[in-house]
């Protein structure tokens, strides 16, 4: 049995710098290493990864990794892949052109890479990435360019599914965070995202609510993350909270865009935080002080906020997108249009089953244990090393059956 292997997990994410991709990544290494796994992290230089440098302006990532792979000699890479954090660039012309700023690594790397799938959608929630916004109208050269923007997008479309495609193929193993992404990017498995409380013990919503200054009555909605209207920051600004219901709201800039919100809260139902990026310590007490997860996304394939949610045994109301659909039909929460009359009418029907919905999420998130997790992880190396080491063994001494095949 194979105990003594080295993993590179890469993501230009890692905290303290802001991100769920990294954050999801962190605690994934934190419970790797506690079963004595040995990692090593590449970063970013604003992440603390044992080794710093990608980046999604660098055009390098790929010569920079190779390098890495040359100089550490790990067992098996663990690449975390969502397209913004390495590098997108779209052809308008040529789609066929289009790139990631890893397509040198995955063609050129030699040992075996596994990859977890954090960003695919179908063409209705791609196209809405890039939404040509009405102010534009009144000047014509804004207009044109945001035109051109949304062409760009759409001609690739298919890119975005071409790389996916090509990145599965070149990789030993695909991990995907739910069924409905194993959908959108053949051959890959689920192993959900991990989600724990901070704390070695339950916090009772009384008290987490205490320590985070919130109403003691009453229920409470979350909606926390990067200030952007996809994740639903137009609808919160417009939301009417229902009776006995108030929003608690924390967000923070999204630095891999340029879109400008501005929040004018003027509901006594809305609680803004304003604390822009959380400690862990403060955003599971968050999640133990709120009765539901508000996720009012235009888009998603996948959504840690969610998983965080679930992991402190908090239901959701979301958009009906397949991603929370899949979730829903679990009866972990609710899904409706994305509408703010909708989502009022949501709050009330799972505030009158709430007992329902909450018994659900308590048995599901036995399934998000970190260690559950890491040890999922670990039987994928394990299979994926043992599988190699077979490789190169003469034909005669292999006496596994002829239709076994690589993981």
């Amino acid at each position: 049995m194979l105990t003594d292997f080295k993993i590179l997990m890469v993501c230009t994410e890692y905290p303290p710098m802001q991100g769920g991709v990294g954050r999801y990544t962190h605690n994934l290494v934190s419970e790797l290493r506690s079963n004595n796994i040995d990692v090593t992290v590449v970063s970013s230089s604003d992440g603390s990864g044992d080794y710093k440098g990608i980046s999604p302006h660098n055009k390098n990532n790929s010569e920079l990794l190779l390098q890495l792979v040359k100089d550490i000699k790990p067992d098996i890479v663990h690449l975390q892949h969502e397209f913004g954090l390495y590098g997108f660039y779209l052809n308008s012309l040529k789609p066929s052109q289009t790139s990631t700023g890893l397509d040198k690594f995955y063609d050129k790397c030699l040992i075996p890479i596994v990859t977890t799938f954090h960003t695919s959608m179908y063409f209705k929630q791609w196209m809405r990435l890039r939404n040509i916004k009405e102010k534009d109208n009144d000047k014509d050269f804004l207009r044109i360019f945001s035109l051109y923007k949304y062409w760009q997008h759409f001609i690739n479309y298919p890119s975005m599914h071409r790389i996916n495609k090509y990145i599965m193929s070149k990789s030993a193993y695909g991990i995907v965070l739910s069924n409905y992404m194993r959908e959108l990017i053949p051959r890959t498995n689920v192993v959900y995202h991990g989600s724990a409380p901070y704390f070695n013990r339950e916090i009772s919503r009384i008290e987490a609510r205490k320590k985070m200054h919130l109403p003691e009555n009453g229920r409470l909605a979350l909606a926390q993350g990067f200030i952007t209207n996809t994740k639903g920051w137009d609808i919160i600004r417009k939301i009417k909270m229902p009776k006995n219901w108030r929003l608690v709201v924390n967000y923070s800039k999204n630095f891999y865009g340029s879109e400008k919100i501005n929040f004018e809260f003027h509901d006594d139902k809305v609680i803004n935080l304003n604390k822009s990026y959380l400690s862990e310590e403060e955003l599971s007490l968050l999640f133990f002080s709120c009765d539901v997860v508000f996720l009012p996304y235009k888009v998603c394939s996948g959504s840690g906020v969610m998983f965080d949610g679930l992991g402190h045994g908090t239901p959701f109301v979301a958009s009906d997108l397949g991603f929370f659909k899949e979730f829903s039909s679990m009866n972990l929460g609710m899904v409706t249009k994305r509408d703010p009359r909708q989502f009022e009418k949501a709050f009330k029907q799972i505030d009158k089953q709430y007992s329902f919905f909450k018994s659900n999420v308590e048995e599901f998130r036995k399934n998000l244990l970190w260690d559950r997790i890491a040890k999922q992880h670990i039987s994928i190396y394990k299979g994926i090393l043992q599988n190699k080491s077979l490789e190169t063994l003469p034909t005669e001494m292999i006496h596994t059956p002829k239709s076994a095949t690589r993981l």
